[in-house]
C-alpha cells in the first residue's frame, strides 16, 4: 500500500496513530487540510454539501455537534455526517462497555441517527461506506492535545478552527411531556466518582434511569424506588430528558444530551478524567455527594 496508494497508506497509518511530529505539523501549516474556518468557507463555495467523518464514541459525536452546527452556520451548505463503524475501542481499565471492544457499530449509528437527523444542521447522517470525505474530525485522537483535561465539546473545533458556541443548545427536539415533575439518573460503569453515592435519591418520588440493565441493576442496589424506561433510539431518549425537571448523571452518553438541550442537569465529575464541562443556563458539577445535597 505504502507504494501503490500512497493516500491510502497515510489513512491507514494515522488511523492506527503512527503519525510522526512531521505529519502533525503538516496538518496545521498544511494548504490541503481544512484547518481554519476561512478554508471551509471557501471550500463550501464550491461545493453542494459538505462531507464530514466521525468514528465515535456516541457521546463524542454529540460533542462534535455544536463545531458542526457553526460550520453549517458559517457557510450555509448542506452537512452530511457519516459515522465510521467499527473503529478499536480502549477501556482503560474498565472491565466493560455496552459495544464491547469498538466505538460504533452499526446498531448504534441505528439509534444516534433518527437525533441527528431531526437537526437542521444536518443533511443526513449515515454510516460510512467509502463517501468522498472533507473533513475528518477524528483527527482529535491524534495527540495533538490532551484527551484527559480538556473540554471534550471543543475538541472538533481545535481541529477546524471554528468555534461553538457552547452555552446555548444544540440538539432540538419535541420534549415528551410525560415527564414534568420526573428526575432522570443515568451513571455509567465508567468514569464513576468514588466520592459519590446515590443513595439519598430513594427519599424521593419520580426517579427514572435511563442506560443498560447492568448499569440500571446496579443503580436499583441504591434506590431501590427507581424505574427503568427503555428506548428504542436516542432520539425518543432526548425526548425525555427535555421533558424532564432534572437530570443527574456523570460523564456518559445520556449526560451529552442533557448537556446539548441545555436542561437543568448536575453533572458528576470524574476527577481523574475531567473533560466534560457543563456550560450555559442550568449547569451544575459536583465532585462529593456534599456537594449534589446543595445543589
Amino acid at each position: 500500500m505504502k507504494y501503490t496508494d500512497r493516500p491510502k497508506y497515510k489513512q491507514y497509518k494515522w488511523e492506527h496513530k503512527n503519525y510522526g511530529q512531521e505529519e502533525v505539523n503538516n496538518y496545521f501549516v498544511g494548504n490541503d487540510r481544512l484547518n481554519t474556518q476561512d478554508k471551509i468557507v471557501a471550500l463550501c463555495k464550491t461545493i453542494p454539501a459538505l462531507n464530514i467523518v466521525h468514528s465515535g464514541n456516541a457521546g463524542d459525536v454529540i460533542y462534535a455537534l455544536p463545531t458542526i452546527k457553526k460550520i453549517y452556520e458559517v457557510t450555509g451548505v448542506a452537512i452530511n455526517l457519516y459515522l465510521k463503524t467499527g473503529k478499536p475501542l480502549v477501556l482503560s481499565g474498565y472491565s466493560a462497555h455496552p459495544l464491547g471492544a469498538v466505538m460504533l457499530n452499526e446498531k448504534m449509528v441505528n439509534l444516534l441517527s433518527p437525533l441527528i437527523n431531526a437537526q437542521e444542521y444536518i443533511a443526513k447522517c449515515e454510516i460510512y461506506n467509502g463517501q468522498q470525505i472533507h473533513v475528518d474530525l477524528d483527527f482529535f485522537r491524534a495527540k495533538l492535545f490532551s484527551l484527559d483535561n480538556t473540554n471534550i465539546a471543543r475538541w472538533c473545533s481545535y481541529i477546524t478552527g471554528v468555534t461553538p458556541q457552547l452555552w446555548q443548545s444544540w440538539l432540538t427536539v419535541d420534549a415528551d411531556r410525560s415527564y414534568p415533575n420526573t428526575i432522570i439518573v443515568a451513571r455509567s460503569e465508567r468514569y464513576r466518582n468514588s466520592f459519590v453515592n446515590y443513595s439519598f435519591l430513594k427519599n424521593y418520588d419520580n426517579l427514572v434511569f435511563i442506560g443498560v440493565e447492568a448499569e440500571y441493576e446496579d443503580m436499583r442496589k441504591a434506590i431501590p424506588n427507581i424505574k427503568w424506561v427503555q428506548v428504542d433510539d436516542f432520539l425518543q431518549l432526548a425526548q425525555i430528558i427535555a421533558g424532564c425537571k432534572l437530570f443527574i448523571g456523570n460523564q456518559s452518553f445520556p449526560f451529552s444530551i442533557a448537556e446539548a438541550l441545555k436542561v437543568p442537569r448536575i453533572l458528576e465529575i470524574y476527577y481523574h478524567t475531567a473533560n466534560v464541562i457543563p456550560e450555559g443556563e442550568g449547569a451544575h458539577d459536583f465532585s462529593s455527594r456534599i456537594i449534589l445535597n446543595h445543589w
